[in-house]
């Protein structure tokens, strides 16, 4: 398994962050390996609320299914599959001392078969993804409303 874990200190309101980030498919917006993230279904944004994740890692392409498996006032849990790789986005939202918000994200990825066997060397590669989540949330989050 790998993880990473990242503070990300952001410029909005907790609750704004929180609601923009509860839809999956703004990852496409925020996470660097992500291609396009497009949702399964209609109407609000709630715990079973699904997306189909592109992502590419290393040069290659991927798909996982993503749902919202726990939505709380701070918290955001999602959880996405295919054949190789179980990904846990774990994200919690709370407000910062003097205004803004902190973005408290964790991912993680659970191998499936020979896949494992790679998970100790993809670390860093992950590891620098999550740089790039944190660089670019406070950059979008910075942009005006009607913008994103």
């Amino acid at each position: 398994m790998v993880t990473v874990e990242r503070r990300i200190p952001v410029g909005r309101p907790a609750e704004e962050v929180l609601r923009y980030l509860a839809d999956f498919a703004h990852t496409a917006e925020w996470d660097p390996g992500t291609v396009r993230c497009v949702r399964t279904g209609t109407g609000p944004v709630t715990e079973g609320s699904r997306w189909t994740n592109t992502s590419r890692f290393r040069g290659r392409t991927t798909q996982l299914e993503y749902r919202l498996v726990r939505r709380d006032a701070e918290r955001l849990l999602f959880v996405g599959e295919n054949r190789t790789v179980t990904a846990i986005d774990d994200i919690t939202v709370r407000p910062a001392a003097g205004g803004g918000a902190v973005v408290d994200y964790r991912a993680q990825l659970r191998f499936k078969g020979m896949a494992r066997l790679a998970a100790p060397f993809l670390k860093g590669a992950f590891e620098d993804l999550a740089d790039g989540v944190a660089a670019r949330l406070p950059q979008v989050l910075a942009a005006p409303v009607a913008d994103r």
